[in-house]
Order: C-alpha cells, then sequence, then structure tokens
C-alpha cells in the first residue's frame, strides 16, 4: 500500500480541519490497556486536560486500573475527573476519544469487537475518534479501521493507529514520539491529544501508514543491535578495548543507535541497560515480538527479508536461556560472548 510521505505536523492551514479544536465543551475519554506503557500515557493525558474533562480508565486487571485512579485522585492536582469502568465496552459508551494500548493484535481485535458490538452507541456532538497506540501489524489495524467504519458510517467514528517509540521512561516522562497513520483531515484533532502523552507526533500517511513505519524501523533496530554485538564480541576477541572500539564504530561508518546509545557490551556506556545487568530498557520478548509483526506485514507486501529469519532466531535461542530472559535486547551480546 503507498503511503504518503511522513511529515511532522506543528500547524495545520484551517481549510484542512475536520473538526474544531476550540474547547467550550466537556470532552469524554476512554483509555483502555493499562499496562507499563498505558499506565504512564494514561496518567499523563489525564493531567493535562481541563478538569471540565472525563477520563475512564479500563484494564483486564481491575487493580492496575483501581491503583491508577486513586493515584491521579490523590498524586496529581488538577486534570480531568476519573474513573474507573468494568469494561472496555463500558469505559467507550459514552468516549468521544478512545485511547487503547495493548500487547497483541488478537487483544486489539477483540477489544473493538466488545466496543462496537454493543446494540446502539449513542450519538456524540463530534464524531468518535478511536486512537490505537498498540503495536501490531498493519493488516489487523486496517481490518479494525473497518469494522469501525462499518459500524459508525457516515463519518460517526474514526479509527487511526498511533504506535510510539520511547519507552516506559519516554512514557514516564512524556516525551513518547507517535507514528500517525490516519488522513490529513484527522491530524487536527488527533495531534493534540496524542501530544498530551508524548512530545512529537510524526504523520506517517493513511491509517496504518504509522505502523508500517514502526516496524520498518523496528527491524532496522533488531538488526542494528546484532550486528552491533557481533562487532563489540569480535573486537574484544582480539584483544581491543570495548570503550576503544565503541568509540572508534561511533566515529566512523558503523555508528548506528545500539553502539552509541545502547551499546550492549557493559561498562562502555555508563547509561545503558548493559550496564546495569540489562536491567530495564527494550526487552527482549517485544522486540522478538516486533521482528515477528515486521516478517509478517513484509510478506503480506511481498518484500525480501534477506536477515529476519536468522535475526528471529537469534533473539529466540537467547530469550531461552534464564540469563537472558526478560532483559534489554542488547543481551544478545551475553549469549554471544558466552560471557
Amino acid at each position: 500500500m503507498k503511503t504518503a510521505p511522513m511529515r511532522i505536523w506543528r500547524q495545520l492551514p484551517a481549510q484542512r480541519r475536520m473538526f474544531s479544536t476550540t474547547r467550550c465543551r466537556r470532552d469524554n475519554y476512554a483509555f483502555i490497556g493499562l499496562g507499563q506503557m498505558g499506565y504512564q500515557m494514561a496518567r499523563n493525558l489525564q493531567s493535562k486536560l481541563p478538569p471540565s474533562d472525563n477520563v475512564r480508565l479500563y484494564d483486564i486487571n481491575s487493580a492496575a486500573a483501581e491503583k491508577l485512579a486513586q493515584e491521579m485522585k490523590t498524586q496529581q492536582a488538577g486534570g480531568a475527573k476519573v474513573e474507573v469502568a468494568e469494561s472496555a465496552a463500558v469505559a467507550s459508551r459514552d468516549a468521544d476519544t478512545v485511547i487503547t494500548c495493548l500487547p497483541l493484535p488478537q487483544h486489539v481485535k477483540s477489544t473493538y469487537q466488545s466496543i462496537l458490538s454493543q446494540d446502539a452507541l449513542p450519538s456524540r456532538p463530534q464524531p468518535r475518534l478511536f486512537i490505537d497506540c498498540s503495536t501490531i501489524d498493519p493488516s489487523s489495524s486496517r481490518e479494525v479501521a473497518s469494522a469501525v467504519e462499518k459500524t459508525l458510517p457516515n463519518g460517526q467514528g474514526y479509527f487511526v493507529d498511533a504506535p510510539m517509540s520511547g519507552g516506559v521512561v519516554g512514557a514516564t516522562a512524556g516525551t513518547l514520539t507517535f507514528m500517525l497513520g490516519c488522513p490529513d483531515d484527522l491530524v487536527a484533532r488527533a495531534e493534540p491529544i496524542l501530544l498530551r502523552m508524548g512530545k512529537r507526533v510524526l504523520h506517517c500517511g493513511a491509517q496504518g501508514a504509522g505502523l508500517s513505519a514502526k516496524l520498518a524501523n523496528n527491524y532496522l533496530l533488531a538488526i542494528e543491535n546484532i550486528a552491533t554485538a557481533e562487532a563489540m564480541n569480535l573486537g574484544v576477541r582480539w584483544g581491543l578495548d570495548p570503550k576503544v572500539l565503541a568509540n572508534v564504530i561511533n566515529l566512523s561508518t558503523g555508528k548506528c543507535w545500539p553502539s552509541e546509545v545502547n551499546n550492549p557490551v557493559p561498562g562502555v556506556v555508563e547509561t545503558a541497560p548493559a550496564s546495569r545487568e540489562y536491567a530495564g530498557g527494550f526487552g527482549i520478548g517485544l522486540m522478538r515480538k516486533d521482528l515477528k509483526l515486521a516478517m509478517l506485514a513484509a510478506n503480506e507486501a511481498d518484500a525480501k527479508l534477506a536477515l529476519a529469519e536468522k535475526a528471529a532466531e537469534v533473539y529466540e535461542k537467547a530469550e531461552e536461556e534464564d540469563r537472558c530472559k526478560g532483559r534489554d535486547f542488547s543481551v544478545v551480546y551475553r549469549w554471544l560472548s558466552g560471557k
């Protein structure tokens, strides 16, 4: 599917706007999915909304939703009113904007099925906006978008994809980057909502394009991470000081994020997960998941990924070892080096 060039949206000409951004009434929000990312994103959203607005929270782990609601009420001054809903359907029933942040494609599909299968979704003053921040395959996302359009035809509701980058640290600090897939006319409404949870919105093209961009980037990251670990292990085996080797790489053509910021050798970058036993960061299980999704999407697009199968094998074998499981994906260096 051909997508428009990616752009960073800041101000939009008035003639491109489909929705008014003037705040003169109460808006209702639903936030569904309060895992490590969603929990912090919902916290930032609620704190930056006016007291006239309302946020309903739902997670399959009701204790997490109750805990977050209590924190919002007691630890944050101001912000929107907050409630805990008993289901995704209840949370979404009166929502103008629904935000979902879920682990896997099947979770996204089942959640929207429950939302859209309600007997009759009451009309809202403006079209409903569904923002899915989950990292899933573009085909699944387009399937959900089609279901939303069928249930809420003639502009009654819109579904956009907005996967994010920045990890739990970025979600907590409100510095996430969102890759937005939606028609141009929806950007003016979606962007201000996303900027309450992050600092940058990249409009990548039509619905599904945000996920395509995210998965392409993460495929590249998966390969770079393994290559960096292999190169560092090679140099260390040759007797090179890992800090010296990293400096050479980062001043040369091999420079990349895994070599400069997230170097996989303990002690090379003090702030990297490798220097704290590979704790925190981007989990190896999540990288396996994103790599699998990228491979699925590539197959559907008939795009050859020559290194994908081997990379997937590396992450799978590394995660099978207890000393690597649950740790940052740079832990493949530990698996490769045997240390």
